[in-house]
């Protein structure tokens, strides 16, 4: 009677432990929301920086020449965010025809601007059309290096 006892009071605490993980299977799969939280930031800070082709290096280069001359006073890390088109739009805004706004945003009149900068400078001989397109960012890379 007691073994019958042990296996029936072993068995039911094995189903209980299955039973309890079974319940809780699809809460434990599920991050915490802090945890969550940082993947969406991440997520929206990887698409907040545009580098247009460039390498970290290169960009850098880009936010030390900001820097000087262009008002940019966040860090140098070789990702262009918000904050280094910002100022690189200052930049379009006085010499080359940008006409939107400073947002940092990188869209078709940021490239307009920028395909105008770079055809100046001789990196660019595309059209003048506002799409980041291989030309484009081949010219930023080649200007990137010479300034």
């Amino acid at each position: 009677m007691r073994a019958l006892t042990k296996a029936v009071v072993s068995a039911t605490a094995v189903a209980g432990i299955f039973a309890g993980g079974l319940a809780t299977a699809g809460t434990a799969v599920a991050a915490p929301a802090s945890v969550q939280q940082q993947a969406v930031n991440g997520e929206q800070a990887a698409l907040a920086t545009e580098n247009l082709g460039l390498t970290r290096a290169e960009a850098r280069r880009v936010q030390r020449w900001l820097a000087t001359h262009w008002n940019y006073n966040d860090s140098i890390d070789g990702y262009l965010g918000t904050n280094s088109w910002k100022a690189f739009q200052r930049c379009l805004r006085q010499y080359w025809d940008y006409n939107d706004s400073i947002d940092g945003v990188v869209g078709p009149n940021t490239i307009k601007a920028l395909q105008r900068l770079l055809r100046a400078n001789g990196e660019y001989s595309g059209a003048i059309d506002g799409i980041a397109g291989n030309g484009t960012r081949a010219g930023f890379k080649d200007w990137a290096n010479r300034i």
